[in-house]
């Protein structure tokens, strides 16, 4: 029997970021169609969508609309667009025009310490969770230190974390890599650290590339 091809999956996102867990939802489910035939371990990368973010936030429409100059009509018709995806690979938006946007660094910093621990992809799943489904503010830090209990994080260490800027540096030097290798949108799905698959791609394209980049290798 033929040993499963292991392959590095380098996932660069935000937590505010709907396609991106469109494509987590879909990439898991290509890698679950795959399983006995690849090996992936899945490195959650920072991307800030909007580092310069106030602590209260925004309202989503409005910082839509001004950040890309969208009409109301267009920003409620990609959000049902962007449900209508969600739904279909078991992942639920709530986004409304009451929705804010908040700035993600801490979030960041939780997710680098918890790679550290073996609880990134756990952490991340409830981040996005906390975040489209449920409405939270994710920049929070009685929030973030909940969501990181939740993934089986310690605590106290959660709350060390957030009291200070552990982390920050590994943070933006991880930003600034992968912006230096081209990435300005998310999601950016990176194959052993040379095959790009852009965009919140549907499960069967991230399952033909895979195929692709194993059979090549």
């Amino acid at each position: 029997m033929t040993a499963p091809a292991s392959v590095r999956i380098d996932f660069v996102s935000d937590v505010s970021c709907p396609w991106c867990a469109i494509g987590l939802a879909s990439l898991q489910q290509a890698l679950a169609k795959l399983d006995g035939e690849v090996a992936a371990e899945i490195h959650f990368q920072p991307f800030e969508l909007n580092p310069q973010m106030a602590p209260e936030g925004e309202d989503s429409t409005e910082h839509l609309v001004r950040k890309y100059g969208s009409s109301a009509g267009q920003i409620d018709a990609n959000r049902a667009m962007i449900r209508e995806r969600g739904a279909a690979l078991g992942f639920t938006f709530n986004m409304d025009r009451r929705s804010r946007v908040y700035n993600t660094f801490d979030a960041h910093r939780l997710l680098h310490w918890a790679e550290l621990e073996g609880r990134q992809i756990a952490l991340k799943k409830i981040l996005l969770r906390a975040y489209f489904t449920d409405g939270e503010d994710v920049s929070a830090h009685d929030t973030l230190l909940r969501l990181a209990v939740e993934a089986g994080l310690d605590a106290e260490r959660a709350r060390q974390i957030l009291a200070g800027d552990e982390y920050a540096d590994d943070v933006r030097a991880q930003e600034q890599f992968f912006q230096s290798r081209g990435i300005r949108s998310v999601p950016a799905t990176i194959v052993n650290g040379q095959h790009l698959i852009s965009g919140g791609q549907p499960p069967e394209a991230f399952e033909q590339a895979l195929r692709q980049i194993v059979a090549a290798a």
